[in-house]
């Protein structure tokens, strides 16, 4: 068959006691991409690629040694695979560049942003999205002001807005890891479960 499959392979902010960091697989056909993660990702041998969202974050240097292992380099990057359509597109995060990705294939489309502090207008019509969560209420501004997390309840209610017809948060911090202790759920979306796999089939755009 040809569709997405999506594994979240970490689903933690950094420093997460919990979790692991962020992380995505995707497989379409034979083809095999991985998106940002760290150590200790549960990732085959054999990828095509390796597609990280922030060059100069702090685990660039370990994802580019767990990369060159897998014979591939970890980088920002469009790519085509057979079908399968990566758009790396700009975010508003930090001082420097850095990007989400928008994934498609058999007229379905994926988005991994898992930082942001304005939500990404390119991820309207998303029929799935991996979003920022490192905010439970309130906006995390970096110190001098420049950029910061998006809080989950604006990221949701901007998903809505935008139409993402699914969303998932992916990059959860220590406010959020609180709020979840506390029984609370997002107003719109669900928390992303490490290990999960998620399936888009062409038939879900018809």
């Amino acid at each position: 068959m040809r569709y997405l499959r999506l594994t979240l392979l970490g689903v933690g902010a950094m420093n997460s006691p919990r979790f692991a960091p962020a992380g995505l697989l995707v497989r379409y056909r034979r083809h095999r991409v991985a998106f940002d993660a760290g150590p200790g990702a549960d990732l085959p041998q054999r990828l095509d690629a390796w597609l990280v969202t922030d060059e100069q974050a702090e685990l660039h240097s370990a994802l580019k040694r767990m990369a060159a292992d897998r014979g591939v380099e970890a980088r920002t990057a469009d790519l085509e695979l057979g079908g399968l359509v990566i758009h790396a597109c700009p975010v508003a995060h930090t001082s420097h560049p850095t990007c989400g990705y928008r994934i498609e294939a058999d007229g379905v489309a994926a988005v991994w942003a898992p930082e942001f502090w304005e939500f990404p207008s390119w991820a309207s019509g998303a029929d799935l999205m991996f979003a920022e969560a490192a905010g439970w209420n309130r906006r995390i501004r970096f110190r001098g002001g420049l950029g910061g997390h998006a809080h989950v309840l604006e990221v949701g209610r901007e998903a809505a807005r935008y139409q993402v017809r699914r969303l998932v948060y992916a990059h959860i911090g220590r406010p959020c890891l609180r709020a979840m202790d506390a029984g609370l759920t997002p107003e719109w979306g669900e928390w992303g479960r490490e290990g999960r796999t998620y399936s888009l089939l062409p038939e879900q755009r018809g």
